[in-house]
């Protein structure tokens, strides 16, 4: 079955398309990568994203006319997938959508809302769509996040020691894929989500990003900004354990800035990748990673890459891509495989990553133009992950 994978992270800079030929071979799964294409978000439509997110006030029309724009963005890029990864011929688009904002309490996840209406990407497509994923987790008691969680412990299952799948997009996330313990999967806290903020602000909006890690590279860690900073509470909250941009955002950074408002520009970038850096390395010794294979946009970044490599001491830092999975494409590649069992009507989590009570099936089926056509359910779940590269 060939599979398109949507995805647009928490750092909602550009969707991310990633087809995939999936299939079941006993008790694994077999994905042989068809590539990936990716189309930034317009800049109207990212900034009128960014006005409607936390803590920000919005009303119930801008989300509307969000929904239906986001949604239509994620169906040209779904045509244009369909056309140039798998020659008119998919089967299935899998949308994540736009995560706008995750309802999280005291370790609890109430409700999570992710926009951009499949119904737009059906009728593009004429293929049906699985959507709406983190919901049914969340139902069930989870943290909805990270839900690649289950493709981490198929794809790292049979490593000796233990290994750890690192995602850095606007935030981090790991998943224990393996090891003496069970495995485990949870938000560290923030990724680019802190950096792209301030840097957003620092240049009055000339730039959205470190690109490069330049001016994090220019600037020196402030050791009494960053002890401030690495005194917030979620660090120290067990797992499972979610965040997102309604915690860390700019409101946050200027708070925290308070006291320090004569840092250069530089430094304070450098602080928060040093931030970046130090709450993933003590999450990974946490749970004794012996490797970390690292994916996401942040993995771009030298600066923050060399940050993690020398907190994390002697554990190997790797990219995602050694193991066959772009790092640039792996959420895209993850959420095509939730949608390939979905319609398979296979689980897609792992309860002792999201802390469940059970696992779910995830996501609702928007039907194509040809109506709902499911295949035959599959009467053996998958145990591991084997990447067809050839």
């Amino acid at each position: 079955m060939r599979v398109i994978g949507l995805m647009s992270g928490t750092s909602y800079d550009a969707v991310d398309a990633a087809a995939a030929d999936l299939s079941l071979d006993g008790d694994t799964l077999v994905l042989a990568p068809l590539g990936m294409v990716s189309e930034p978000w317009p800049g109207e439509l990212r900034a009128a994203l960014a006005a409607a997110l936390p803590p920000a006030a919005t009303t119930m029309e801008e989300v509307c006319r969000l929904d239906t724009r986001l949604g239509r963005a994620f169906a040209s890029l779904a045509v244009r997938a369909d056309e140039e990864l798998c020659g008119g011929r998919a089967d299935l688009v899998a949308s994540h959508g736009q995560t706008v904002h995750h309802w999280a309490e005291g370790g609890t996840v109430h409700g999570t809302l992710q926009l951009g209406e499949p119904a737009w990407i059906a009728e593009a497509t004429g293929r049906p769509v699985v959507s709406g994923f983190r919901t049914r987790d969340v139902a069930a008691g989870g943290q909805g996040a990270p839900l690649v969680g289950l493709v981490d412990v198929l794809w790292l299952r049979g490593r000796a020691g233990v290994p750890v799948a690192l995602n850095l997009g606007g935030i981090a996330n790991l998943t224990v894929a393996a090891g003496p313990a069970s495995p485990a999967a949870f938000d560290t806290g923030p990724a680019n989500a802190l950096i792209d903020a301030a840097v957003s602000d620092l240049t009055d909006g000339r730039r959205g990003y470190d690109e490069d890690g330049a001016l994090a590279g220019r600037g020196r860690t402030d050791e009494a900004l960053l002890r401030r900073l690495l005194d917030d509470p979620y660090y120290a909250q067990p797992p499972p354990k979610s965040t997102g941009k309604e915690r860390f955002h700019l409101p946050y950074v200027r708070a925290a800035l308070a006291g320090h408002e004569t840092l250069p520009a530089e430094d304070v970038v450098a602080t928060l990748t040093r931030l970046t850096a130090r709450t993933v390395a003590d999450a990974a010794r946490s749970v004794r990673a012996t490797e970390v294979f690292a994916s996401g946009g942040g993995t771009r970044n030298p600066v923050l890459m060399a940050m993690l490599r020398t907190e994390l001491g002697g554990v190997p830092l790797r990219r995602s891509d050694e193991l066959g999975l772009p790092s640039a494409a792996k959420e895209a590649y993850a959420f095509a495989v939730l949608g390939f069992l979905t319609v398979h009507g296979l689980a897609g989590t792992v309860p002792a990553c999201t802390g469940a009570r059970h696992p779910s099936v995830l996501g609702s089926i928007t039907p194509g133009r040809r109506g709902l056509r499911l295949p035959e359910p599959a009467t053996t779940a998958p145990v591991r992950l084997r990447l067809a590269t050839d």
